[in-house]
């Protein structure tokens, strides 16, 4: 699985951006699609994360209510459309794939990751 993330740029606090994440190779609906982030200084965090069925997401405290993951199984792409996008939000947004459905906010049980797309608040 190679993952191609994108969408990232320069955006003023309040504003909104939206991610995506281009998957090729085998992808199954048992996968489940994260995006994660890490700011300098900072360990690499969770966002949100989605099953590729679509069924289950789940967000990270901070950005809920703001950020909405989604995908587009025809298109083999994952989404994450950032809102009211705030100073703090700003790192290098990785998305990642694990071949298991199950939930978890961990990043080292995620065996796939694209190369990453720099998100930049300014306030």
């Amino acid at each position: 699985v190679q993952l191609q993330a994108s969408g990232g740029g320069l955006v003023q606090a309040g504003g909104s951006l939206r991610l995506s994440c281009a998957a090729s190779g085998r992808i199954f609906t048992s996968y489940r699609m994260a995006w994660f982030r890490q700011a300098p200084g900072k360990e690499r965090e969770f966002v949100a994360t989605i099953t590729w069925s679509g069924e289950s997401s789940n967000y990270a405290e901070s950005v809920k209510g703001r950020f909405l993951i989604s995908r587009d199984n025809a298109k083999n792409t994952v989404y994450l459309q950032m809102n009211s996008l705030e100073p703090d939000d700003t790192a290098v947004y990785y998305c990642a794939a694990r071949t298991t459905s199950f939930y978890t906010p961990r990043p080292q049980y995620y065996g796939y990751w694209g190369q990453g797309t720099q998100v930049t608040v300014s306030s």
